[in-house]
């Protein structure tokens, strides 16, 4: 209706209009750009070259984009040293930068909180050709959008200190293709080291493993089997000549969730824990071309926990605990460029809020993960496994734990 074609065309027009001539231009901008010494002087004539803000953006109502022109001298770590003391100066929670391109960067400027309401469990599609894998919704981002993430193309990271969220991303993604996982184009091959976190999806895996004392198969011997699936389906590729898999029941995306990555890599009592490293290394490296994909979550992000952290695709940092630990997860100088996940509030309001480093550019992007509860579980089991075809009964799972 009127009050929504409002709120997506005129309203961030109104609000960038507003903003850029209350905020971004005259004398209050020149004074923030004095206060965080971000001015240059012109050598010959003395006058003071202020950055000039050239477009503003505000497509939600807690975060604006803005370009700006730098001085002559500048650059765009200039802004960079200094986002913490723009932040405080233009009185808002947050500012990130990009570079734009030469002379120009972006800046990221958070207002207040985007996220102040829990965000709904996406929607069970009925049919796999409702699903598209190249993007599944699983949260939402500071610029009011969905943002995607593509099972069939990205191996996932999330990190987050306890009661983050973790789990809350592979559980939406779930939900999104459970179609696939119905008709036996997805299998799910879970690894779950303290029998707990995913539990739940027992009986729709392919394959389910922990490390438990009654565990006819462990973890490691999954993460092996895994890698020979793998390895098998490469064969075949190379006899028949092609280049890449496409999903479908004779070939299906092989989908490996690794909880606790940490439990299973660094702390395991597992003897064979060095080769679970190689086989996720070479699954990591070699998986695009065969659909096997893992989905890997952890705690602690260090290179000793994780070693195989840098070959995931898709990074997530939620809540963490160290400054140093957003840098290990979304690359170096991530939380310089304005990824405060370390400054998230450890209370369960903020569960699921975190950062990705946006595709095609270098800047941090706040997300919220939809909350998936155990009512919203219950009902993916129950849809897969009442509409499970023939090709993928009950008959042919092999569950253990």
């Amino acid at each position: 209706g009127a009050p929504a074609s409002f709120d997506y065309h005129a309203a961030p027009v109104l609000r960038a209009w507003r903003r850029r001539w209350g905020s971004y231009v005259g004398p209050r901008w020149k004074r923030a750009m004095d206060a965080c010494e971000l001015t240059r002087e012109h050598r010959r004539s003395g006058m003071t070259l202020y950055p000039r803000v050239v477009k503003v953006r505000a497509y939600s109502p807690t975060v604006d984009t803005v370009v700006v022109r730098l001085a002559r001298g500048q650059s765009a770590r200039s802004f960079e040293d200094r986002l913490p003391e723009l932040a405080d100066t233009l009185m808002v929670e947050r500012v990130a930068v990009e570079r734009v391109k030469p002379g120009f960067v972006g800046l990221v400027i958070q207002r207040g909180e985007a996220f102040t309401e829990v965000i709904p469990a996406p929607d069970m599609p009925e049919d796999s050709d409702a699903v598209d894998l190249r993007g599944v919704y699983v949260a939402d981002t500071e610029y009011d959008s969905d943002f995607l993430i593509s099972p069939v193309n990205d191996h996932v990271f999330i990190a987050g200190a306890t009661g983050a969220g973790k789990n809350s991303i592979p559980a939406a993604m779930l939900r999104a293709i459970a179609p696939l996982i119905r008709d036996g184009l997805v299998r799910l091959w879970i690894a779950d080291p303290k029998q707990n976190e995913f539990a739940w999806a027992r009986p729709i895996a392919y394959r389910y493993a922990s490390d438990g004392d009654d565990s006819e198969l462990s973890i490691s011997e999954l993460i092996t089997e895994f890698r020979d699936e793998m390895a098998a389906r490469q064969a075949e590729l190379a006899r028949q000549r092609k280049r890449k898999c496409t999903p479908s029941t004779q070939t299906p995306l092989d989908l490996l969730i690794l909880d606790e990555m940490g439990a299973i890599m660094a702390y395991s009592t597992d003897r064979g824990r060095g080769l679970i490293a190689k086989d996720l290394a070479v699954i990591l490296t070699q998986g695009r071309a065969t659909c096997s994909r893992v989905i890997g979550l952890v705690q602690e992000p260090t290179k000793d926990t994780v070693p195989v952290r840098d070959l995931f695709t898709m990074r997530i940092a939620l809540r963490l605990t160290t400054s140093a630990q957003v840098d290990m997860v979304l690359g170096e100088n991530a939380r310089l460029r304005g990824a405060l996940a370390d400054e998230i509030p450890a209370v369960p309001e903020t569960a699921g809020i975190g950062y990705v480093v946006r595709q095609r550019s270098r800047i941090p992007m706040r997300i919220r993960a939809a909350y998936v509860d155990d009512t919203d579980l219950n009902d993916l089991v129950r849809f897969v496994l009442a509409g499970r075809s023939s090709l993928y009964s009950n008959t042919h799972l092999k569950v253990v734990a």
